[in-house]
């Protein structure tokens, strides 16, 4: 995630930079210099940030569960968190997903190929 967008997602949820800071548990210092692409932005900070975002649009109540979208088979669904706690329409938060067969080993990796992946898609916005 780049600063610029970190920032669009803050003023779509309509909080300033001390208040994202609060519901985020850092420094507005921290909200500010990410912002400003001084500091890259945790992954933890990453998928806060966009559950917030899904949650304030409330788009993932209409969501088909991930395994539904995707079509797995039994065999990949034995082996994904998103499954075994039925949490569908989250898998894109989840870490321990079985996605398309493999397991991502680390956030940067798996919220690439979630960014590209109807499921999450389909909860987050325009903005």
């Amino acid at each position: 995630m780049q600063g610029n967008e970190f920032s669009s997602i803050r003023n779509y949820l309509g909080k300033s930079q001390n208040q994202l800071a609060q519901l985020l548990c850092v420094s507005t210092k921290a909200v500010q210099s990410w912002e400003q692409g001084w500091r890259n932005i945790p992954a933890s900070t990453e998928r806060q940030l966009l559950l917030l975002l899904s949650f304030k649009k409330q788009l993932y109540k209409n969501v088909k569960p991930c395994w539904k979208i995707k079509k797995c088979p039994d065999e990949w669904k034995k082996n994904c968190s998103a499954w075994e706690f039925k949490a569908g329409n989250l898998c894109w938060f989840i870490n321990g997903t079985f996605c398309e067969g493999i397991l991502e080993k680390n956030w940067t990796k798996k919220i690439k190929k979630c960014r590209n992946c109807d499921v999450l898609k389909l909860q987050l916005p325009d903005i």
